[in-house]
């Protein structure tokens, strides 16, 4: 498919800008082609009143044909084939066997969303029955729905090209909540995203959606973001990347004459718990098979696990995870501007009173990286627990039970956390799990945080910092009522309850 770096703005193309960028290869620092246009303020303007316009019709549309529409979207990704792939794979230096699973992940949540359509039962209707004989005063017949809230603004995710991004979890329960979505798309892989992007539009024009059902806007700077996100007619906000990122859109939308929620993921050190009884047990497998969650993928996952707990007993295996990770070999990273902010992440924290560190010393080239601090110096200093976006973790060792308990205590919000542990020490520390339910929005026994499942029952979320709405999930099929409001029909006439509003 020959790309044209241009906006897609419901079916048609637009280059009204003049400043112009480029993808890049990771792994060599060249430029990709084509350019890619910045998105005037007119063009957005024009992408978020089409998607207006189109909200008018496609919030009507039966769920059957919604259900046709995303099962479209995922036969025009597949019909991409090896192109998709291969681009993918070229702009983000990710494995192409990482970015078929990947395209697999993404098709697979649009037909999970697609069979949800057709069950019906999501609208959640709730009906209470009438009672005109009720004394002193006769009851109404009241029947409450969810129905879709307007147009959304989606920000794809630097780290997962596909599943995180154009067709990814964001859009697909937008549309799926009868959602217009204006797609901002990630200047990491422009052609990546145009790609997909087209593919939903091809889609779109073959199940006879409206014209604006879908948009895509292109753009280096923080002023595309920012004058999408404060467009009056957007309704709400998708996003993935970094706290300052995520937290900055937050800030604009609520301070919008009509203020507008954002459902941010702004990333988690996700804390690994290892406790005594199963490090006697199997120490040295989970210290080989932590050492694999923190590299995979060079450690670009918002699940990565930046940190981990043990008692100060437990040295041997904090060797044991030292010398696992110095013979890991990890690739290049999502962008330059990535790796600059791992080294400069790491060259931090080594700068911190009583942090040590355990692995290769690394200056210039991104490596496994292993650091350790106490609890307490940890709990005195939050710098120690900040995430590092890349292959690395921090060792808090713990003095006894009770200074674990404290340091998770003193946790923010994350994704995530994770124990380790017997029967015996479940239940020897089970003041921990109560402390960690109200940190995270999944908590993971005797496995590694990294993977999220596709799945109705899946949080993928967290009190902030980790998200801006621990009350919400960015996968799995809850997450559509990011995009849904309630409404309450009373005494509505039989006739009227068999038309959708």
């Amino acid at each position: 498919m020959e790309l044209t770096g241009q906006q897609l703005i419901g079916n048609t193309f637009s280059k009204a800008g003049s400043q112009s960028f480029t993808g890049f290869n990771p792994t060599t620092g060249e430029p990709l082609s084509p350019f890619f246009y910045e998105a005037t303020a007119a063009e957005i303007d024009q992408a978020v009143t089409l998607a207006d316009q189109a909200f008018l019709k496609y919030r009507k549309v039966k769920g059957t044909e919604k259900a046709l529409f995303l099962e479209a979207i995922a036969e025009e990704i597949l019909a991409l084939e090896d192109e998709l792939i291969k681009t993918a794979s070229l702009e983000t230096a990710l494995p192409e066997a990482r970015i078929t699973g990947e395209r697999g992940r993404t098709v697979g949540q649009l037909r999970l969303f697609a069979s949800m359509l057709r069950d019906g039962k999501w609208e959640n209707e709730i009906v209470d029955p009438a009672q005109p004989d009720r004394q002193p005063l006769p009851k109404p017949a009241l029947r409450q729905v969810q129905i879709p809230i307007g147009p959304v603004a989606v920000f794809g995710a630097s780290n997962f090209p596909l599943a995180f991004s154009v067709a990814g979890g964001d859009t697909v329960s937008a549309l799926a909540a009868g959602c217009p979505v204006v797609f901002k798309a990630h200047p990491a892989h422009p052609s990546t995203c145009e790609l997909v992007g087209r593919a939903i539009l091809k889609a779109a024009e073959k199940t006879g959606m409206p014209n604006g059902v879908f948009s895509m806007v292109h753009g280096i700077s923080h002023e595309v973001g920012g004058q999408l996100v404060q467009h009056p007619l957007i309704k709400a906000v998708g996003f993935t990347g970094s706290y300052r990122g995520g937290k900055a859109l937050y800030d604009q939308a609520v301070r919008r004459p009509e203020p507008i929620p954002v459902y941010a993921e702004m990333g988690s050190t996700n804390p690994v718990f290892f406790l005594p009884r199963i490090l006697q047990q199997k120490g040295e497998a989970l210290a080989q098979a932590f050492a694999g969650s923190v590299t995979l993928g060079t450690g670009q996952f918002c699940t990565n696990p930046g940190l981990f707990v043990t008692l100060k007993s437990d040295e041997a295996f904090v060797n044991q995870t030292a010398e696992q990770l110095n013979n890991i070999s990890v690739g290049a990273m999502l962008t330059s501007g990535i790796r600059q902010a791992f080294l400069n992440g790491i060259q931090h924290l080594k700068t911190q009173e009583g942090i040590t560190s355990l692995t290769a010393s690394q200056t210039e080239d991104v490596a496994p990286t292993l650091l350790v601090a106490t609890a307490t110096q940890a709990i005195a200093n939050q710098v120690v627990t900040e995430e590092v976006f890349g292959p690395s973790t921090v060792g808090i060792l713990a003095d006894e039970k009770e200074a674990v308990l404290a340091f998770a205590k003193s946790l923010q919000g994350h994704l995530t956390a994770t124990i380790h542990g017997t029967d015996e020490d479940l239940e020897e520390y089970k003041e921990l799990i109560d402390i960690l339910t109200l940190k995270v929005g999944r908590l993971v026994f005797n496995g590694f945080p990294t993977g999220v499942e596709v799945s109705p029952a899946m949080v993928h979320g967290g009190p902030f910092p980790a998200t801006t709405d621990a009350r919400s999930t960015s996968v799995g099929t809850t997450a559509i009522y990011r995009f849904t409001r309630p409404i309450c029909f009373q005494d509505m006439p039989t006739r009227l309850q068999q038309e959708k509003w």
